[in-house]
């Protein structure tokens, strides 16, 4: 079977405040100065409208027509008769729904080729025009129908059991959506040998019949999946940018969303601010911080002006929520008392080993290639520090004047010793926050960039006590492309890479330089699952090169995965016959994560300005990857703990199951795990460390050893997997070091909010600054 190391190390390539109004309840459409209420009706690039007037449209019962400039094309058709109907028949893969909702509106059924898939209730509080009643885009390309039946029912307090109809959006359906599996690789290689070097640990299975790896589409986003996080055992949460979403909240889309990891259901989250391109790392206390973005784009945002919700600066606080019920799970923002010091656009976010958040690098406004007008070469901290006599501002690093122009998104972990390895562009760096000092390391080889927009991704390896917890680095794919050159002089067929760079962080290895290896496919945009997405030509970004597809700067997905196995030797270290391929393109602003289940959920795919249904337009479809554990008969589990909170150096108690064919203490091992935040292929705060474990002589409790220190595992969040024989448990909760928040000093937050501006993009806006409509 496939051991958990294995699945971890798969690449899943393929303060003065400046007053504004909600954009919600009040939008100014380009070109006017009167406010306009917003409506949700949107139809994208590569849809249909159909207003309730088209004589396809077919009505049954009684029915009125009402006329009115607040409706779609003027006109709207309602009913307050028990069991009417309208049918409607179409082929393409999705359908929406748009109508009012108001007091007087009921409850309607909603049945998708003769089957009833959802029961929907229009009331609302407060009058709402042109609103998303129902939507699915995960029809097969075909002939469809839809039918919408008012059952007569409301809810208690309802003044009426009203139905209407004012347009239907039919997603036509593209090659996209039917895209054949890429040809299957030409290499199934095996581990079989020991790396020249003392291995991170000697706990590595063979990768197994990778036939029985199974991909199952099931679930969708409701918002694009542009950032990932799981934050329980049943919830992960979704991040998005202000946009054409089908997942709506009070009255308008949704740009952030909670998924339940089980049911498959959505908690749309209420955002105020644009989180484009944030990043994002859970504090020591469990509070994840959504870090930074960009203002709305301004006169681009296709129909109408979202409104100016400015994202730059923003700090977003979500509390822990472990419960299952996550109705009371929000996310808090006041730019007025928590913020940056400075704006940032494609910032990495990274838990240090004293529980606060380091912010590395981004651009001082959104654009595309990095440069010296727009850089943001800086770190901050949040909470924020007076270190190094920065009382709670910005502290210059050189590293990020040096590696101009493709280094934003920075691959960043936190080393077992507590510095930070960076990597940017093509040059990386140890640096020490304590000392602010920086080591420079060897540049990655032959030239090949790995930070946005050339991307690749990055690991930490495995850290395991039978090597003293030495660090070694993994980056994949990535660009030569010149990050100098206009868009005009790039392609989206430019090549990508197939190189690996790995780098052991010991005076030894560093000296030895950057093993090199190739990876069977050339990827950019790659996700390492602790590889899937990914294209293989062109580089990230939208509507900047030239031979683009649709919007995308990139072509040719890769669509089937690639196992790495990171203790074998070089040149035997990838495999992938029988590895399933998926159909479903992932290419710029996608995701995928190892889950509590330990399968690995893949999700999003985006490059485009606003929702698309286009040739690689905005996928909300969910995909499964399951390794062959998953099918196993027995799997060892956690039964119960002495406590949830695992203390360094200090032994914990758990209670355990183990298969049967667990015998040998020798084949049970226990990892702990960070998950990470993944965003734009950085995978910010991802680890595995082994810890050391005992198990009785009944075999059913298991004693383990907490992380020796901060450095080895930043206090903060994580998840348990017992290893029986290669077989993972599901994944538990903990929270390692003691649960506390990071240090506050009140002295550097004064100084921050007392020398720095709100929201100081939209004050710059008025000496000519324009929004860029592009990355």
């Amino acid at each position: 079977m496939v051991s958990l190391l294995a699945v971890w190390t798969l690449v899943v390539f393929s303060l003065g405040t400046v007053a504004s109004n909600s954009a919600w309840n009040g939008i100014v459409i380009p070109g006017s100065t009167t406010p306009t209420t917003f409506t949700p009706y949107y139809a994208p690039p590569g849809t249909k409208s159909y207003d309730s007037s088209s004589p396809l449209l077919h009505y049954s019962g009684s029915w009125t027509d009402s006329f009115s400039s607040s409706y779609v094309n003027q006109n709207l058709r309602a009913t307050f008769e028990r069991d009417a109907s309208m049918t409607f028949t179409f082929t393409g893969t999705g359908v929406e729904w748009f109508g009012n909702q108001d007091r007087r509106h009921g409850i309607s059924d909603v049945y998708i080729d003769g089957k009833m898939v959802q029961q929907v209730d229009n009331w609302s509080a407060s009058p709402r025009k042109q609103q998303r009643i129902f939507w699915t885009y995960e029809l097969p390309l075909g002939r469809h129908t839809i039918k919408i039946v008012n059952t007569g029912k409301k809810r208690k307090g309802s003044k009426g059991a009203y139905m209407d109809v004012d347009a239907l959006v039919v997603t036509l359906g593209t090659q996209r959506t039917q895209a054949e599996p890429s040809a299957p690789l030409d290499q199934d290689l095996q581990a079989s040998q020991e790396l020249p070097h003392p291995p991170l640990s000697n706990l590595a299975m063979a990768p197994g019949p990778v036939s029985l790896w199974k991909l199952e589409q099931e679930g969708s986003t409701g918002v694009n999946a542009m950032q990932l996080s799981i934050i329980s055992e049943t919830h992960a949460i979704i991040v998005d940018k202000v946009e054409h979403n089908p997942l709506t909240i009070s009255g308008h889309p949704a740009w952030a969303t909670l998924y339940n990891l089980k049911t498959h259901a959505l908690r749309p989250l209420a955002m105020q601010s644009n989180s484009f391109c944030a990043g994002g790392t859970f504090l020591s206390n469990g509070t994840l911080i959504n870090v930074g973005g960009n203002p709305v784009v301004e006169d681009h945002t296709s129909a109408a002006d979202f409104g100016d919700l400015d994202g730059l600066q923003a700090i977003r606080i979500f509390e822990p929520c472990d419960s299952e019920d996550v109705d009371d799970c929000n996310m808090y923002e006041n730019h007025d008392r928590i913020r940056m010091a400075s704006p940032r656009w494609y910032n990495t976010v990274l838990r240090i080993s004293d529980g606060s958040a380091m912010i590395i690098g981004g651009s001082l406004k959104g654009g595309w290639i990095n440069n010296a007008t727009v850089n943001n070469p800086t770190v901050e901290y949040w909470p924020p520090k007076n270190i190094h006599g920065s009382n709670g501002l910005p502290i210059h690093l050189p590293f990020l004047v040096d590696t101009l122009n493709s280094n934003l998104f920075p691959l960043a972990f936190s080393l077992p010793d507590e510095r930070i390895f960076i990597a940017a562009n093509n040059d990386a760096m140890i640096y020490d926050w304590q000392s602010n000092t920086e080591l420079r390391l060897p540049p990655i080889p032959n030239g090949v960039r790995v930070t946005y927009p050339m991307a690749g991704t990055g690991l930490l390896l495995p850290l395991s006590a039978s090597n003293d917890y030495a660090a070694e680095i993994l980056l994949c794919g990535g660009s030569t492309v010149d990050d100098h050159s206009a868009g005009y002089e790039i392609s989206s067929q430019a090549p990508t890479s197939t190189q690996c760079s790995r780098l052991l962080l010991t005076d030894e290895g560093i000296a030895s330089g950057w093993q090199v290896e190739q990876m069977p496919q050339a990827r950019t945009m790659p996700d390492a699952v602790l590889i899937v997405n990914g294209a293989g030509t062109g580089i990230s970004g939208y509507g900047n090169v030239i031979d683009q597809v649709g919007a995308s700067n990139a072509d040719h997905p890769t669509l089937t995965p690639v196992l790495y196995n990171p203790l074998a030797s070089p040149g035997q270290r990838f495999s992938s016959g029988g590895l399933p391929a998926s159909n479903i393109p992932r290419l710029y602003h996608s995701v995928a994560t190892l889950t509590p289940s330990g399968s690995v959920m893949i999700a999003g795919s985006n490059p485009n300005l606003d929702r698309s249904e286009v040739e690689y337009g905005t996928e909300y479809r969910v995909e499964w990857l399951n390794p062959p554990y998953m099918m196993a008969a027995a799997r060892p589990a956690v039964l119960g703990f002495t406590s949830k909170m695992l203390r360094y150096g200090q032994a914990l108690q758990l209670k355990v199951q183990l298969p049967v064919s667990s015998s040998d203490s020798s084949n049970v091992q226990v990892v702990l795990m960070d998950l990470g935040y993944v965003t734009h292929a950085v995978h910010a705060n991802s680890r595995m460390v082994y810890l050391a474990t005992s198990l009785s002589q009944d075999k059913g409790t298991l004693t383990i050893t907490g992380p020796p220190n901060a450095g080895v595992y930043p206090p903060g969040p994580g998840f348990l997997y017992i290893v029986a024989n290669g077989i993972p448990s599901t994944g538990t909760k903990i929270m390692v070091g003691d649960g506390k928040g990071p240090a506050v000093d009140e002295d550097a937050l004064t100084s921050l909010l007392t020398n720095t501006r709100v929201d100081q993009y939209e004050l710059s806006k008025g000496k000519g600054h324009k929004t860029d409509s592009s990355e």
